[in-house]
C-alpha cells in the first residue's frame, strides 16, 4: 500500500463537516496510513449532521515528531479548534517541520489562527477568503492548491482532487 507506515492526525471538534473528516480518514486508511483523531479531550465528537467520531487523543498529547501530517476538516469545527492553543501548536510544529498541513473549507481559520499563512498560496471556502487574505495568504479559487507542505481545498465537491494531492505528497 502506498502509505504503509505513515501516521496522520485529524483534528476534530463538534460540528465538523461529515465528508471533510470521513472521506480523508477512509481514503488514507485504504492507502495503508494510520489516522488518529485528536480533539480538545478524548471522547466522542459529533458532526454537523449528527455522525460521531471517537477522538483517541487530546490536542495536547499529539506527538508531532511521531506523525507525518495534520488534517483539519471544515464545517463549524475550525472555529472551535482554533480556540485551543494546543491544536494551533500542532499545526505550527507540523508546518515548521515541513510535514503535511492539509485544510479544507473553513479549516483555513485554523491556519490563520496558527499564523502560518504569511506569504503562502491557498484556497478555502469563499466565505473565509477575506480571513486568509488578511492573515497574509494569496487566495486562489480552484479545487486544490499545493504550496509546499500546505494543501488546501474549498468544499466537499473538491475532495477527490484534495485527496489525490495529499496521497501524492505523502507518497514522496
Amino acid at each position: 500500500m502506498a502509505l504503509e507506515g505513515k501516521k496522520l492526525v485529524m483534528l476534530a471538534a463538534n460540528d465538523y463537516e461529515d465528508l471533510e473528516l470521513w472521506y480523508p480518514v477512509i481514503r488514507l486508511q485504504e492507502a495503508g496510513a494510520q489516522v488518529i483523531v485528536a480533539a480538545a479531550k478524548p471522547g466522542t465528537v459529533m458532526s454537523k449532521h449528527g455522525y460521531p467520531v471517537e477522538a483517541t487523543v487530546a490536542f495536547a498529547d499529539v506527538k508531532t515528531d511521531q506523525v507525518d501530517g495534520v488534517l483539519v476538516p471544515g464545517g463549524w469545527a475550525p472555529d472551535g479548534i482554533r480556540r485551543h492553543k494546543e491544536a494551533l501548536d500542532v499545526v505550527r510544529q507540523m508546518n515548521r517541520s515541513g510535514k503535511l498541513v492539509a485544510a479544507i473549507c473553513h479549516a483555513g481559520w485554523v491556519l490563520a489562527s496558527a499564523e502560518i499563512l504569511q506569504g503562502r498560496t491557498m484556497t478555502c471556502v469563499s466565505a473565509i477568503k477575506d480571513d486568509v487574505i488578511h492573515a497574509g495568504a494569496k487566495y486562489i479559487d480552484q479545487p486544490v492548491v499545493v504550496d509546499g507542505n500546505l494543501i488546501t481545498s474549498r468544499t466537499p465537491a473538491d475532495l477527490p482532487q484534495y485527496m489525490k494531492a495529499i496521497v501524492e505528497f505523502l507518497s514522496n
